[in-house]
């Protein structure tokens, strides 16, 4: 398994909101692609998966907020 944390997108960030799932769990995952969009105080961003595998589960559903570095999801790889 492989953790999908919150990336840290900004000098001052400290947490994050998962505005939207882009794959379902169960869904394959290709390093590189876009899997969620995050929010910000300043602004909105895709968020690419660091490897590859399946989505094996949402940990933060869309719409909650988690502190950067936190566990938001995770990969079968």
């Amino acid at each position: 398994m492989e953790d999908v944390t919150m990336p840290n997108l900004g000098y001052d960030m400290e947490e994050g909101k998962v505005v939207s799932w882009l794959k379902k769990v169960g869904d394959d995952v290709q390093r590189g692609e876009p899997i969620a969009e995050i929010e910000t105080d300043k602004t909105t961003v895709e968020m690419e998966a660091m490897a590859s595998g399946k989505l094996a589960e949402i940990v933060v559903p869309e719409g909650e907020t988690a502190a950067v570095g936190a566990v938001i999801a995770r990969l079968e790889t």
